[in-house]
C-alpha cells in the first residue's frame, strides 16, 4: 500500500492509502459472521467505500476443488440460517433471499486476476517447499456457491450434510455470506475470493496457520494487486473508486 495511514477503530486496524493506484482501505475482518458484518458496515459507513473485495481461505466443498485452488463466489448462503417454519431454511428473514449474488463485473475481474496469478506468478511466488508440503499441483480457479457459518467445518459427515442440502457447493468458510448480506442491504457491489486451505475434514486444522502465512497471504497480495492494477488501467464508472479490501 502506498501512503498508508492507520486508524484503530472497533478493535481493528484500518489502513487507508492506495493499492496499485486505487484508493483503498485494508482491514482484517476477524473471524465469524458478526465480526465480518461489523467490519463491512464500518468500511461503508465510516470510510465511504464504494466496493468491497473480501479475501481469505476456505475449506473445499466439492471433490473437484483441491487445496491451493481458488474459488470466486457467484453467490453466497448462510448455511446455519434456519428460521423455519416462519421462513424457508437458509432464507434470511425479511430479505426474501437465501443466496446473495456477488457483483458480476467485479467477480469476473477478480477471477481474471486470479487466473493471471496462477499462470504467471504462482511458481515464483510459492516456493518449492510449500508446494511440496501442501501438494500444490496446477491450482485452478473455480466460480460458484460459497457457504458461510459460525463453525469451522472439520468433519466429513458435516460437510456431506451441507453438500446434500446445497447443490453446487464449492467452498465453506465463516464470513463471506455475512459480508454479502451487508452489501446487499447497503447497495454496495462486492466480490468474495477464497484460497482453499483444507478439505473441511478431520485433517482440516493440520498446518492451517502455516498455509495462511506462507501460501494464502501471498495469493491474496498478488491477486489483489493485479485486480487493482486492472481497475487503474480500465476504470469502471465513475472513474475513481474507493475499495474496501
Amino acid at each position: 500500500m502506498q501512503g498508508p495511514a492507520t486508524l484503530i477503530h472497533g478493535m481493528r486496524n484500518y489502513a487507508s492509502g492506495q493499492v496499485a493506484g486505487i484508493d483503498a482501505v485494508c482491514v482484517l475482518s476477524r473471524i465469524g459472521k458478526v465480526a465480518a458484518a461489523m467490519t463491512a458496515t464500518t468500511l461503508v459507513e465510516k470510510y465511504g467505500v464504494t466496493h468491497i473485495l473480501f479475501t481469505g481461505v476456505a475449506g473445499a466443498g466439492d471433490g473437484g476443488v483441491k487445496v491451493g485452488d481458488i474459488v470466486v463466489a457467484e453467490s453466497l448462503v448462510q448455511y446455519d440460517m434456519d428460521a423455519s417454519p416462519l421462513f424457508p431454511r437458509f432464507e434470511v428473514p425479511l430479505t426474501g433471499l437465501s443466496h446473495f449474488q456477488s457483483d458480476l463485473h467485479m467477480s469476473q475481474r477478480i477471477a481474471s486476476a486470479a487466473t493471471d496469478f496462477l499462470d504467471k506468478d504462482f511458481e515464483t511466488v510459492i516456493d518449492d517447499a510449500e508446494r511440496a508440503e501442501f501438494a500444490l499441483e496446477r491450482p485452478r480457479v473455480h466460480r460458484g456457491l460459497i457457504a458461510s457459518g459460525d463453525q469451522f467445518i472439520s468433519k466429513r459427515a458435516h460437510l456431506a450434510q451441507l453438500t446434500g442440502s446445497l447443490p453446487g457447493l464449492l467452498a465453506v468458510e465463516m464470513e463471506g455470506a455475512a459480508v454479502a448480506q451487508v452489501c446487499f442491504e447497503l447497495g454496495i457491489p462486492f466480490a468474495v475470493i477464497r484460497t482453499i486451505s483444507d478439505n473441511a475434514n478431520e485433517e482440516a486444522a493440520t498446518d492451517f496457520m502455516r498455509f495462511v502465512k506462507s501460501v494464502a497471504s501471498r495469493y491474496a497480495f498478488y491477486i489483489v494487486t493485479r485486480f487493482c492494477a486492472d481497475l487503474k488501467s480500465r476504470p469502471p464508472q465513475p472513474s475513481r473508486e474507493s475499495a474496501g479490501v
